[in-house]
């Protein structure tokens, strides 16, 4: 979710997300913000502070009072010390000042999602592979199986946009920090995935043109 009344930034940051792979809803309202999270769960709320109706921090107070761990990254341009300890005291993941670098925003982003994941467990099944994010292990069939820090981190991405195509563009940017991840890496690394995880009844198909999905067998047409 983005909660920002801003149009111009709500749509280039909701553009964004969306080529990395998110699904993202817009709200230009706090009120309806709060309304929303009463009902809907998000994997990330990025919310700037103010807001229209109800201001971003009484939209995160009333998270955080509901005991709601949604992940909340504060988006604003309140660049004081108290802003930012009050964000976060709040219950804020993180607190980001405008104007930023979108680049920044999606590190951040991955960070935060990452360690909700890991607070959370860490566990994503699909099929008969259980994938564990805290413990840096994939099991099939209650199987360990040994998979490269590179081949773990390629499948992390399609497992977290399970049921979505990928592209190789994305896979390089959200494993940035290595420069040589070529389209023929990539394309090797997925080859490897498919042997190690060919029992578990889980299909990585090739989207000619646009790049990788990751699905259950018994969920393709």
């Amino acid at each position: 979710m983005v909660v920002e009344d801003d149009l111009q930034i709500a749509d280039s940051l909701s553009r964004a997300l969306r080529r990395s792979g998110h699904v993202v809803d817009v709200l230009g309202s706090g009120r309806d913000a709060d309304s929303l999270l009463l009902s809907q769960e998000y994997d990330l709320v990025v919310l700037d502070l103010g807001l229209p109706g109800l201001d971003g921090l009484s939209v995160l107070r009333n998270l955080r009072q509901r005991q709601k761990q949604t992940p909340v990254l504060v988006l604003t341009a309140r660049d004081g010390l108290l802003d930012r300890l009050r964000g976060l005291n709040l219950g804020a993941d993180d607190y980001m000042v405008k104007p930023f670098e979108l680049a920044e925003l999606e590190a951040r982003i991955r960070a935060i999602t990452r360690r909700a994941l890991a607070g959370s467990g860490g566990d994503i099944t699909v099929g008969q592979l259980c994938f564990k994010l805290a413990a840096r292990r994939v099991h099939v069939c209650d199987i360990a199986i040994e998979l490269s820090p590179r081949e773990f981190s390629v499948l992390e991405i399609l497992l977290l946009r399970r049921g979505r195509v990928v592209s190789k563009a994305q896979i390089q940017e959200q494993v940035g920090d290595w420069k040589e991840l070529t389209d023929g890496a990539i394309e090797l690394y997925i080859h490897r995935l498919r042997r190690k995880i060919e029992n578990a009844g889980v299909e990585i198909r090739t989207v000619r043109g646009f790049g990788y999905l990751l699905q259950a067998t018994d969920e393709i047409a």
